[in-house]
């Protein structure tokens, strides 16, 4: 039984430890991204597979599935992205700072919270 409690600890943390905000990662509403959606000086990036992004889409965003090459995506825009929930796009926005991309802003809640 203490085995149980003491995995079920370690999950939580995992949990916590991944729902972190990254450092220097900006995170905006579902709110706040209707008021910026035709800003040209902005890049918005869709990290879910295509099939998804062909379920349902907003047309501002380029369907770049996570796990693809992101380091051809320009450096002197802000890069907006999205995913289903939120977690994906963190990802990319992780990844998108470890390939030295400084403004990078995720979308809390992603496309279930728009």
């Amino acid at each position: 039984m203490e085995s149980y409690l003491i995995v079920a600890v370690i999950v939580v943390l995992f949990l916590v430890w991944r729902m972190k905000p990254i450092k220097g990662v900006r995170t905006i509403t579902t709110a706040k991204l209707k008021t910026i959606l035709n800003d040209k000086d902005k890049l918005f990036v869709d990290v879910r597979t295509p099939g998804e992004y062909r379920g349902r889409s907003l047309k501002q965003f380029k369907n770049i599935p996570l796990g693809s090459d992101f380091s051809r995506l320009p450096k002197d825009k802000e890069i907006i992205v999205i995913c289903q929930s939120g977690m994906r796009s963190s990802q990319a926005c992780k990844q998108l700072k470890k390939l030295g991309y400084e403004n990078v802003t995720n979308v809390r809640g992603g496309m279930n919270a728009y």
